[in-house]
Parts: structure tokens; sequence; C-alpha cells
């Protein structure tokens, strides 16, 4: 199950007592500002998370699944997300996440 803007909105309104729309602004605002940092080719580091980077990707050779006929990927920016390790143990299950 994935978990969504609203849902995260809802937390903050739970748990830190926030109405709905200072909480709404605070989601908004966190993920505007990282779509900003990335859009503008930084990384965005989030220390016990993880690493949001931009990747170039180079033009390459590709083809249509359906017909075969070969076609050029054009070349662009794509983002990648790498774990930190705090994450990653605790996802794991690890005591080493406390």
């Amino acid at each position: 199950m994935a978990i969504t803007k609203a849902e995260i909105v809802d937390m903050l309104f739970e748990k830190m007592g926030l109405n709905k729309r200072e909480a709404k602004s605070i989601v908004e605002a966190f993920f505007d500002e990282i779509r900003s940092n990335l859009a503008k080719g930084e990384e965005v580091k989030l220390s016990g998370f993880g690493n949001f980077t931009l990747r170039e990707k180079n033009p390459r050779p590709g083809r249509n699944p359906k017909t075969g006929v070969e076609i050029t990927i054009t070349a662009r920016r794509v983002v990648t997300f790498h774990a930190s390790q705090k994450l990653k143990a605790y996802v794991n299950g690890s005591d080493a996440a406390t």
C-alpha cells in the first residue's frame, strides 16, 4: 500500500496538532523545495533517509516493441534515489536503525 500526500497531511494534523491548511502548506512546501532543487540540478540530501540526485542519460538506440522499428531514445535527465544506511537498516528490521 502506498502513502499519499493527503495521508501525510492527516498524520501532521493528528500527531503535530496543526490544522489541515497548515499541514497541507508544509507538505506542499517540502515537496516544492525538493522539486525546485532537482530542477536546478542540485542534489537533495535528507539525513537518515537518502539522497535524490539528477542524472543525465545520453541518447541511445532503441526499438519499438510492437513494430520492431529502430528509433533513437532522446537524451533526458532522470531522478535517482539512494537510500541511506539508516533507512536500509530500518526497513530490514536491524537494531542499527535506532
